[in-house]
């Protein structure tokens, strides 16, 4: 496992990454992981840490929980836009 430097040329910020090689057994060559550590202090060269990462979901997680109902309970579907309207005013009254 080694260092790498990679400067951003947009920004110009110099970034330090921890490399690992391990090799390809499909194409017969080496590959390489690398895992970010932080960006180089332009004054004093030292590594600052960034941020933690939060990990990735492993599955996706949907804030509508009740969309696309209609399809999945048959009773609703039957019932037309202006039911539906005249239901919702006469129980708020």
């Amino acid at each position: 496992m080694g260092i790498i430097y990679q400067k951003d040329k947009r920004v110009g910020i110099t970034y330090a990454y921890e490399n690992e090689s391990y090799p390809d057994k499909d194409k017969q060559q080496p590959r390489s992981r690398r895992k970010l550590i932080g960006r180089v202090d332009e004054a004093t060269g030292k590594i600052v840490p960034t941020r933690e990462r939060k990990p990735a979901q492993k599955e996706p997680t949907s804030k509508r929980a009740y969309a696309n109902c209609r399809y999945r309970l048959p009773g609703i579907q039957k019932k037309s836009s202006s039911q539906w309207i005249a239901a919702s005013t006469a129980e708020t009254m």
